[in-house]
């Protein structure tokens, strides 16, 4: 039975085996990568990913990160590409094939047709002299010179040299095209990447109460009006406009610091000049300025008004930390 020792030193080799493999790829990058970037761009048609095996793993990762960077993907198997779905490709089309062979029996039949179709066809490929290759317009090289497989067979190294240099493409459509962070957001309305890009202080302090107080509100009231509203703090207000804010760490203070506080009022505790935000900030934004002063709750203007408390709770059921 192996050891713990074995099984780690196993793990090392691979991932020592990948690295040195993965070192190479920079020198794979030539004149064909740039121009099937530029015909990817120039294309009034979607990015048709193609492969099979473990290359077909990769496609559908690749169409994943095309489609979220801005670039119109999908996927079609090789296999079922010849039985029939190769009709869901379109003249205007970009084919990118993948194969680290580039001569299984796929896609030999699949290339021609393609080739007879008369859209254009990448190929991302480890060998220059295979089938793919040589009938492809363009050749991206993935190749490397073993596999981390000890037996020099199972796919590990060359597919990790296929999923870099797609995303290597990915990424320089995403700049050829300056694709923004908030394209990327529109592109991610449901996830945390995307809210961190287009979530608003707008969006969500609507949901709570506008805890408010005056000056010479009692401490009583003032305690009633915050636990009302369960946000843990309450703007102090005089003729509409904000003066202060009062947080359960004022009135804990207050506990320790006064033995009668039967006549104190807001405006004997509270915070004067609040930080405050306005609701068009975004709430990573917000969050960021929490964090650095210590705070959870910050006070929302509209138009310059008093409008609202934002807590960290709220940002917390949003998923933004």
């Amino acid at each position: 039975m192996k050891s713990y020792q074995d099984i780690c030193r196993s793990a090392i080799r691979t991932i020592t085996s990948e690295i040195e493999e993965l070192a190479n790829l920079p020198k794979w990058v030539d004149e064909d990568f740039a121009r099937s970037v530029e015909l990817i761009f120039q294309s009034h048609g979607r990015v048709v990913v193609t492969g099979i095996g473990k290359s077909a793993n990769i496609g559908r990762k690749l169409v994943a990160t095309l489609n979220s960077t801005g670039s119109p993907a999908l996927f079609m198997h090789a296999a079922d590409a010849i039985h029939g779905d190769i009709g869901t490709i379109t003249k205007e089309d970009v084919v990118v094939c993948i194969s680290n062979s580039g001569d299984t029996p796929e896609i030999k039949v699949l290339v021609p047709i393609l080739k007879s179709y008369g859209n254009k066809l990448i190929a991302l490929c480890g060998r220059k002299d295979s089938f793919l290759a040589q009938n492809s317009d363009f050749l991206i090289n993935t190749y490397v010179k073993r596999e981390a497989c000890p037996n020099n067979l199972a796919p590990t190294s060359s597919t990790t040299a296929q999923l870099i240099m797609g995303d290597a493409l990915a990424v320089a459509l995403l700049e050829y095209r300056n694709f923004s962070s908030q394209d990327f957001a529109r592109n991610h309305p449901g996830g945390v990447l995307g809210k961190k890009m287009y979530l608003r202080l707008a969006n969500i302090y609507t949901q709570n109460e506008k805890p408010c107080v005056g000056l010479k509100t009692p401490i009583k009231d003032v305690i009633v009006e915050m636990t009302s509203s369960r946000l843990g703090a309450t703007a102090v207000m005089d003729n509409n406009q904000l003066k202060g804010i009062i947080t359960d760490g004022d009135i804990r203070r207050m506990l320790s610091k006064y033995e009668n506080i039967g006549a104190i009022c807001a405006e004997d505790i509270m915070s004067p000049n609040p930080k405050a935000l306005d609701e068009n900030i975004l709430v990573v934004d917000a969050l960021s300025l929490m964090r650095n002063k210590n705070i959870t709750q910050v006070l929302v203007l509209k138009n310059g008004l008093y409008s609202g408390v934002v807590h960290l709770h709220d940002i917390l059921k949003e998923g933004i930390i």
